[in-house]
Formats: C-alpha cells, sequence, structure tokens
C-alpha cells in the first residue's frame, strides 16, 4: 500500500463561528479505488502484543481503552488505516498528513522500517487519552521509544485546545497549539515554524531535538531560532506545485485581502481569519479545485488556459476516499459536543453527513464496503458510484449536484439541531441510545435523496446520449 496523500484544516474555538474547535483532513488514497467505512470501536481493556499488517511494526499494547470512532479501510489485509476519529471524552485525533524529511536530517536519523507508522497511530493512541495534550504526549513517547518510517503530520483537539504534530527523520517530533483565534492549512510538507522551547503551553518536542540538531551542525538560522520547517522539512520544485498553492488557496479564502504567490514556500503556518470559520467554510476548502481562479481544472474559470488548470495539485482529485470534520461543541452538554462530519467519495460531489460520537453503532451502509461495486448496501460505494456519474457530464450536472449538497447539509443541521433539542435532558445509555438511532436517520435521509439525484443523472444521462438516430437523420 502506497501512502496517502491528504489536506488538512484546523480551527481554533475562537476562530469558529460557534466556539467549537475543528480538525478537518481529507483521506486521499494511492489510487481510483480504497475502500473506507465509518465505525465505532467499544471500550475495552488491550492486553495483547500487537503486530501492524503494513510494516511489521510490533509492541506491548495493555491499559483500558475507551470508545472511539473510525474510518478504517474496510480490507484490513495490509493494517487498520483508522485515519481520524472522536473518543467517549470528546479527544479527536486525525492521523496522517504525509510530509518529507530533508536528506541530510534523515542521514542523521534514518527512518525505521518498522516503526510506528500511520496505519496504526490512532489504534495505539486515542483510545487511551482524555486530553488533546496527553494524546500529543502519548504519540511522542512512542515515536522517541520505537521511531517512526515516515514523516508525518497528526492533529489533535478536544473542546478547548487544537494541536498539530510533526514527525521529522526516525525519532525527532515537534508538536504546536493553534492559537483561539487562528486556523491553519496543511499539505503534504512540514509547516510549523519557530518553536518556543520556554513556551510549554504552546510546544511540545522530542527530548532529544535539540542536541540532535546542534550535534549534526542542521540549523540554518542566522538569529539562533529554531525553525523546524527549514531544518528538518523540503523545500524543493515539487512542493512549490504540489502543496504550497493548497496552502494558498486556503489562505485565499479566509484571508482574502492578503496578496500570496501559490509557489511561496514562506506561507504563515497559521492565520487569524477575517471571519469567522463555520463547518461549511471547512468543508468548501476540502471540497475545492482552486475555483474561481485559472488554476481549476475543472475550468470554472473563464480566462483559464489547459496549461494553467493542470498546474497545481488539486485538492478535489480522483484520489479522494473519506474526508471527516472532526468537531468538538462548546455550546452543548459534553455528552453531545463531539460530531463526526463523513465524506465519502470525490469530495467535490458529496456531502458531510453529521454524526454523533455518543454512540453504540454506525449506520448499516457506512460500515460495508466490499470488493465489489455495491451502491444499494454501502455508502462508500454509493458516493464512488455518484462520482463515476458526474464526472463525464461536469458542466451538465454541477448546478444540480450543488443544489443537492446543499439541501443535504441543511438535511443535516437540521436534524442535528432537532437532535439537541430532544437529547438536552437525556443522560448514560438513554442518551447514546438515542444519539446513535439520530444518526441512522439522517443517513437514512441523506442516502435517498443521493438515490434520489443519481436517479435523475442517469435518466438525464440516457435522453441526451449522442449515439441516437432518427428517421430522415441523414437527409
Amino acid at each position: 500500500m502506497k501512502k496517502d496523500n491528504c489536506t488538512a484544516m484546523l480551527v481554533g474555538k475562537n476562530a469558529s463561528i460557534d466556539g467549537s474547535t475543528m480538525i478537518a483532513r481529507d483521506e486521499d488514497g494511492y489510487g481510483g479505488i480504497n475502500e473506507k467505512l465509518f465505525v465505532v470501536n467499544k471500550a475495552r481493556h488491550y492486553d495483547e502484543d500487537y503486530v501492524s499488517k503494513y510494516n511489521g511494526f510490533k509492541m506491548h499494547l495493555t491499559g483500558d481503552g475507551c470508545r472511539y470512532t473510525a474510518a478504517p479501510t474496510a480490507d484490513d489485509s495490509e493494517g487498520r488505516w483508522d485515519e481520524q476519529g472522536i473518543n467517549e471524552y470528546n479527544v479527536a485525533m486525525s492521523a496522517t498528513e504525509t510530509e518529507a524529511t530533508n536528506a541530510r536530517c534523515l542521514g542523521h536519523d534514518p527512518l525505521v522500517e518498522n516503526g510506528i507508522d500511520e496505519d496504526s497511530m490512532l489504534y495505539l493512541v486515542l483510545p487511551f487519552v482524555k486530553t488533546a495534550r496527553e494524546g500529543v504526549k502519548r504519540l511522542g513517547e512512542l515515536i522517541e521509544k520505537y521511531g517512526t518510517g515516515e514523516t508525518n503530520g497528526i492533529a489533535f483537539s478536544d473542546h478547548d485546545e487544537v494541536w498539530y504534530f510533526e514527525t521529522a527523520a526516525g525519532h525527532q517530533w515537534v508538536a504546536a497549539r493553534i492559537p483561539d483565534d487562528s486556523y491553519a492549512i496543511c499539505p503534504n510538507i512540514m509547516v510549523i515554524q519557530n518553536i518556543d522551547f520556554d513556551d510549554p503551553d504552546n510546544f511540545m518536542y522530542a527530548s532529544t531535538i535539540r542536541d540532535f540538531v546542534e550535534k549534526h551542525h542542521l540549523n540554518p538560522a542566522q538569529d539562533g531560532s529554531f525553525n523546524f520547517r527549514d531544518i528538518f522539512g523540503t523545500k524543493d520544485e515539487a512542493d512549490a506545485f504540489y502543496n504550497t498553492p493548497r496552502t494558498w488557496y486556503g489562505q485565499k479564502l479566509f484571508n482574502p485581502s492578503i496578496e500570496q504567490d501559490p509557489t511561496s514556500q514562506e506561507m504563515p503556518f497559521t492565520r487569524v481569519p477575517e471571519k469567522k470559520i463555520g463547518v461549511e467554510d471547512v468543508q468548501k476548502f476540502l471540497t475545492s479545485h482552486y475555483n474561481g481562479t485559472p488554476y481549476d481544472p475543472m475550468d470554472t474559470f473563464s480566462s483559464g488556459d489547459e496549461k494553467d488548470q493542470k498546474k497545481f495539485r488539486s485538492i478535489a482529485l480522483d484520489r479522494n476516499q473519506e474526508s471527516s470534520i472532526l468537531q468538538i461543541r462548546n455550546d452543548v452538554p459534553k455528552e453531545m459536543a463531539g460530531i463526526q462530519w463523513v465524506n465519502m467519495g470525490f469530495y467535490a460531489y458529496s456531502p458531510y453527513v453529521p454524526f454523533y460520537t455518543n454512540i453504540e453503532d454506525t449506520p448499516e451502509n457506512y460500515k460495508l464496503a466490499e470488493h465489489t461495486v455495491d451502491p444499494d448496501h454501502s455508502a462508500y460505494w454509493m458516493y464512488k458510484t455518484l462520482q463515476v456519474l458526474v464526472e463525464p457530464r461536469y458542466h451538465q450536472y454541477i448546478y444540480q449536484v450543488n443544489a443537492y449538497r446543499d439541501d443535504c447539509q441543511a438535511c443535516g443541521i437540521g436534524h442535528v439541531d432537532e437532535t439537541d433539542a430532544k437529547a438536552k435532558d437525556m443522560k448514560g445509555e438513554e442518551l447514546t441510545k438515542f444519539l446513535t438511532e439520530a444518526n441512522e436517520k439522517t443517513a437514512d435521509e441523506i442516502t435517498k435523496k443521493t438515490k434520489a439525484l443519481m436517479s435523475d443523472l442517469v435518466r438525464q444521462a440516457l435522453n441526451s446520449s449522442k449515439y441516437q438516430f432518427e428517421r430522415g437523420d441523414n437527409l
């Protein structure tokens, strides 16, 4: 299995429109097909010798683990790949954003072939932590002890804090807290910049990292500052066309008054948005393809040419598999605070469906994704089939698709409002059961809307086929 190439966005509680924290990531697979599920793992005691099916990583895992949601790969023959979820303490984790370490640093601390990698991180961390900060600490300790075979970015959040964690080389890592009034855009490159080793409230890091950098003369800064991105990251030509344009477009959406070059490798890690950010704004970015610019591969900009349209790596592309927005709300009781907005298929065509995470189970069609295409029983295959229908007739269908997505968003918000109101006095098992049933109703209604759209698009395609011939057409 090749590594995923994803796009992430993080939002602090004072930057969001409703005071919630949000960490979100598009999981883009290694090809057009990578069957995904949305599941809940029950609380249990762990006492096992864990072995990764992906790279052979081993550790003895023990302790009481809490319930958590996840978005694993349906076929676990090459590893778990739980990817992203929220646990019963309202701690969210997204793992991972694929990145790269430069050759100079890798020479001194090579990647560990059987270290802890993306496929294992969520399973080994999320069930065992009660705050985002604890998540950073636990993952950091595992990286230092076992090493990692990859360079990755990992997001953590709870109701109060949002953290971004980056690995570098075999055993080095840092984590930075996103300022409460700010957001961050994270493509497939290192993004964390200056580290303040005297500010434990906002930075965490490997115990060895300062000595490692000093010993091997890795810091190029003239002023003695410690810029993690400059020390460990890559800044090659490929980054300027594959990665930085995604940061540029995200910051263009949320700070439109700031002019930047799409290929600049000096854009800041975090910014204070010019307006508060809602779930819909995060969705707009994660489903975008440089809309309204000459770089849109779907050609929605009248003066764009084919060369510009293919210049940068789009956010929405055929490798899209599953996207989640992990929202921890602060305006409801904590038992209802966690919502995982799940989008499967091609993100620009599919809706984000809101699921409470204090649940016993997930909807049936989100737990099934066999190798056989089955849109009737599998949400993954339903949305992948929608992609196949829309792509060849994008300009014919896109306005209808956008209207459908808006309708699904309004439906999801309405279901959340209704559920919040009915559940406000519930507690314990009664509440968990009610939220589980509410998720079923939301999934069912949006599934019906999706199948109705697909039926209509098929009928339109059949009625507009160019391979038609009537009597007299040759006259």
